[in-house]
């Protein structure tokens, strides 16, 4: 695994030569060693279709390359930041709440619409983040950023999970969303949670949410 939390809100990364990892620009606090610092145009293994494609959707947070040999500091905003670790399989996330990832994996974009039709269009449009996501396929390791810290909850088919859209940082896995409301006579009357929106999960995987209603 190249990340390393050194605390809650700054990972150090190992650079390898050979090897690349790609961060946002600007996320840098400090190195060690032989490293080079370039801006990505295409950033990742989507190439310059997959560029296009999250201008479009505008999903395209400025990357950096990380490149050569030595150790990298990374954090940003000072913001609370989670490693994951995917083995072949697939991180749906917010391109702004990217920290840094490993070079070898796949990046894309995926219409949210796909995985709940009208009411995953309303899901971007509530939680601020758009109709689109990112996303990151392969083996490595990927460094994310949330407020307020993370907490990981399993879905299974037997147990969907439920969260405020505003708290979803990401997931992975075989999951399906689905935007309900919540609006009853007591949100009506002032007397509710205010929690007017809900965003349910099932299938198989792990949702991500952060201890915080703020975005990045």
């Amino acid at each position: 695994m190249p990340f390393r939390l050194l605390n809650s809100r700054m990972v150090e990364a190992q650079v390898i030569p050979g090897q690349r990892l790609f961060s946002q620009r600007g996320a840098m606090l400090a190195y060690k060693g032989d490293v080079s610092f370039t801006p990505s145009i295409t950033g990742g293994q989507g190439g310059v279709m997959g560029m296009i494609g999250r201008r479009i959707a505008n999903e395209a947070t400025p990357l950096m390359t990380v490149e050569g040999s030595g150790t990298v500091m990374f954090g940003h905003g000072g913001h609370y930041v989670h490693v994951i670790e995917l083995s072949g399989d697939t991180l749906y996330v917010e391109a702004d709440r990217l920290l840094a990832f490993d070079g070898t994996l796949q990046q894309g974009t995926m219409f949210m619409g796909s995985q709940g039709g009208v009411m995953g269009m309303v899901r971007g449009q509530v939680t601020g983040q758009g109709l689109f996501t990112t996303t990151l396929k392969g083996h490595g390791a990927v460094a994310v950023m949330a407020h307020g810290g993370f907490i990981e909850l399993p879905i299974n088919p037997q147990r969907p999970v439920t969260v405020d859209p505003q708290a979803y940082v990401a997931h992975r896995g075989d999951v399906r969303n689905k935007l309900t409301a919540a609006l009853g006579w007591r949100e009506v009357v002032g007397r509710g949670s205010g929690e007017a929106f809900r965003l349910e999960l099932s299938g198989s995987g792990t949702v991500y949410v952060q201890a915080s209603e703020e975005k990045l």
